[in-house]
């Protein structure tokens, strides 16, 4: 299944790049993720590798390795999910007026054969929906930062 979705942000590309590498700090606007841990030596580039211990219906249900693939900040980040969710998923950050318009793209199925294609074409509605949450989420996270962002010297997170 692929899905897309996007929103235009009140922050320049280079500030939403710092927002979306946070990795532990992702849960906090992601809706799913209930816990992202940097698994990897690095914590940036092509490579690096995360645990997210995702939520389903609000309740902690399995952890998902995720691995970058694609790093070229701040325009876009790759990554490959490689659990029981199978796929790639990709973020990329635009400067418009005011902003930047991120857009998400998520091309992912189960990693259980025809079952997992089922499972998937019937969950897409709800994804769809959480993604489109999830984007509201971070539009309101990235106001309440502020202007100093995340790792400003102003000593705010």
């Amino acid at each position: 299944m692929r899905l897309e979705r996007s929103i235009v942000l009140p922050v320049a590309s280079e500030e939403m790049w710092r927002v979306l590498v946070d990795w532990e700090r992702q849960p906090r606007w992601m809706g799913d993720a209930d816990r992202v841990e940097v698994t990897s030596a690095e914590r940036g580039g092509v490579g690096v590798r995360i645990a997210v211990r995702t939520r389903i219906l609000g309740v902690p249900v399995f952890t998902e390795p995720i691995e970058v693939t694609g790093w070229t900040p701040p325009d876009r980040l790759d990554v490959r999910h490689g659990g029981l969710v199978r796929g790639r998923g990709s973020w990329a950050l635009a400067p418009v007026e005011g902003g930047s318009r991120l857009t998400w793209i998520e091309e992912v199925g189960l990693a259980v054969p025809v079952v997992g294609e089922l499972a998937a074409f019937l969950y897409a509605p709800i994804m769809r929906r959480l993604m489109g949450r999830t984007l509201r989420d971070l539009r309101r996270y990235v106001i309440a930062l502020g202007p100093a962002g995340p790792g400003a010297a102003s000593g705010r997170r």
